[in-house]
């Protein structure tokens, strides 16, 4: 069950509008209806709060807690994925939606001729795997390049710096999947 369905559930059991929760919690009415409408999660604080105000206590509060996953899901072409341009001639698609409630973050990456991706490095324990679909990619890992074509695959511990750059002729175009997910 998701924060949002727990603080409504909880909530209705005790009589209380959400006017009154927000009262009683000092935790604004627009930040509660957020949470309950699962647009926001809330911070631990506003958590307490809400726990105080309900009369329970957080442990009980998060025992419900848990993600909330569809078990199959498909995007279809004509749905709109979420696209970022770092620059004009590199871009990431995000290939699933919801990806904060899933395990891994599947993306196309698009280098243009000569294109880099700026250095990312993430905290330790994320994993990343890269499978080359189009084009010349040189990747840059901890320092160490590796020269990589059509149907490559690489699989390495991202909280490592790493980049790529595109070292051909064309478009490159990269699948990348990362688990667990970080944006």
């Amino acid at each position: 069950m998701l924060i949002g369905n727990i603080i409504r559930r909880l909530r209705k059991e005790k009589k209380m509008t959400l006017s009154e929760l927000s009262e009683r919690s000092g935790v604004a009415l627009a930040t509660l209806s957020r949470m309950e409408h699962g647009r926001m999660t809330g911070t631990l604080e506003s958590h307490m709060k809400i726990c105080k105000a309900l009369e329970i206590t957080l442990p009980e509060f998060y025992r419900e807690l848990s993600p909330e996953r569809e078990s199959v899901h498909i995007r279809t072409r004509e749905e709109k994925p979420d696209i970022f341009a770092h620059d004009k001639r590199h871009s990431v698609e995000v290939l699933a939606s919801k990806v904060l409630n899933k395990n891994m973050m599947p993306v196309l990456v698009r280098l243009e001729k000569g294109a880099s991706t700026r250095e990312e490095k993430t905290k330790p324990g994320v994993e990343r795997f890269i499978y080359v679909l189009e084009g010349k990619v040189e990747a840059s890992i901890g320092g160490e390049r590796y020269a990589l074509t059509k149907a490559d695959t690489l699989y390495f511990e991202s909280s490592l710096p790493h980049s790529f750059r595109n070292s051909g002729s064309s478009e490159s175009q990269l699948l990348c999947v990362t688990c667990p997910p970080v944006l």
